[in-house]
């Protein structure tokens, strides 16, 4: 048969070589090792226009793959390494952001800490707004109490929430365990480990799995129909019934490497940092290095601050007074208007040059009212006013407040406090209704038995 003889390889040409005249000098420059062929093909066409055409690319990519292939450097090998069951589980995080989730129509910025074992696959996850300490112990002990049981290893990359650099010479090369991470293992009894520097593929097991899980939450936004979510407990469920779906696939290996796992006894560590702080005068309290506002009341307390990676609480004697999203960075600040109102309406010449004044216009429609009342009224009159339509929003409601606010600006009336206060909707509140519940006899229940019996 045709197909069943023997044929011999072309060793001639069919067409004159079109690289004969450059090919010299470009194995020269291949010597370089991170030269793409793509940019050493652009250069020399940019360098002898007249000996090589832009419909030479892929006969010179060829030519450079077998160059490389039969006289170029080394390449690195990777070993494959036989997985022992219950001994390792990979922790890392990943940007969700490009997946565009929004709670309740706003971007919801967020990555997750995840949590893999080598063995059997199995992957849990939990929302993190930062690659902090505190991100990576909650995003391990959820793993680690869902799963019931701790593996022999934890392995981290180099992040700054595991080590940190002890020397002051700049040598990246040497980092060593912070001393809370260390105690975070020490407390389940795992042993911490971190790949080299740059090897982000010792780490694969998750690394790799950081791109199917995105993949996979994808998938199922798409068949929800919708990326939005009407808050983040509903998303948190969301990422519960993914995970459990992938790791339902994985139930047998999992059966296997829980046998070769110690069940998990530990107590779950507390996932905050607390900072003791005095209330200053202006009813702020530094935490983490910015500021929050707190209620005048606190003024010259010394409250307790609760940081989590994602808020922050202020106790006082015990007692929550306060819980606030958390700031990031430096320097920041989160002033809550009803907290200052009171006091800055009986001072409104302090408004003016107010430090947090932009903080006290929590809508666009609290904004444009004060720019109408400043452009028909003298500065003083105008401040008074607005800060007397912000009391009226901090005593009743900001929503309803906001509402009247809209329609005044749309029929372009000016929003006085007084007429904001006219067109206010009345607010009713209904008496309680008088439930009278009987007392029980018990006494059917004897008759019942007696029934049964």
């Amino acid at each position: 048969m045709p197909s069943e003889a023997k044929t011999q390889k072309r060793l001639w040409r069919t067409r004159e070589d079109p690289l004969a005249d450059i090919w010299k000098e470009a194995e020269e420059m291949l010597e370089i090792p991170e030269l793409e062929s793509k940019a050493l093909f652009d250069y020399l066409c940019e360098k002898h226009p007249d000996k090589l055409l832009e419909n030479h690319l892929r006969t010179f990519q060829r030519r450079v793959r077998e160059w490389k292939a039969t006289k170029g450097p080394n390449q690195e090998v990777f070993f494959p390494q036989d997985v022992t069951p219950g001994r390792r589980m990979s922790v890392d995080f990943t940007h969700m952001n490009a997946l565009e989730i929004t709670i309740n129509g706003e971007a919801f910025a967020h990555m997750l800490c995840h949590s893999v074992l080598s063995y059997s696959g199995w992957e849990w996850a939990s929302v993190c707004f930062s690659e902090s300490l505190q991100a990576l112990k909650t995003g391990i002990q959820d793993a680690l109490f869902r799963l019931g049981h701790v593996p022999e290893e934890l392995w981290t990359d180099n992040s700054t929430s595991a080590t940190h650099n002890p020397s002051k010479t700049g040598d990246t090369a040497k980092r060593s365990f912070n001393l809370r991470y260390l105690s975070l293992t020490e407390h389940f009894g795992m042993k911490p480990h971190t790949i080299n520097i740059g090897k982000s593929n010792e780490n694969g097991a998750v690394e790799s799995l950081n791109g199917h899980i995105k993949r996979r939450i994808n998938q199922h936004l798409l068949l929800r129909g919708s990326r939005d979510f009407a808050s983040r407990e509903e998303y948190d469920h969301f990422l519960c019934v993914v995970l459990n779906k992938a790791n339902n696939l994985r139930r047998e290996r999992l059966k296997e490497e829980l046998k070769h796992m110690p069940e998990l006894k530990a107590s779950r560590l507390s996932e905050w940092d607390e900072e003791q702080a005095v209330v200053r005068k202006w009813s702020t309290v530094n935490l983490a290095k910015n500021v929050y506002s707190v209620p005048s009341r606190l003024i010259g307390r010394t409250v307790t601050g609760r940081i989590y990676e994602d808020r922050i609480e202020i106790y006082y004697n015990g007692e929550l007074q306060l819980e606030a999203p958390r700031l990031r960075g430096r320097g920041n600040t989160n002033i809550n208007y009803r907290h200052v109102i009171h006091s800055l309406a009986r001072k409104p010449g302090a408004f003016r040059d107010y430090r947090y004044r932009q903080e006290m216009f929590p809508t666009h429609n609290f904004r444009r009212t004060y720019d109408q009342l400043e452009q028909n009224c003298s500065p003083r009159l105008a401040d008074m006013e607005y800060l007397r339509i912000l009391k009226l929003a901090a005593d009743l409601m900001q929503s309803m407040v906001d509402e009247v606010l809209a329609d005044l600006l749309a029929k372009d009336i000016l929003p006085r406090w007084s007429v904001v206060e006219e067109f206010m909707p009345t607010v009713c509140h209904d008496s309680p209704l008088d439930v009278t519940i009987e007392n029980v006899d018990l006494s059917v229940y004897d008759d019942l038995l007696k029934e049964v019996r």
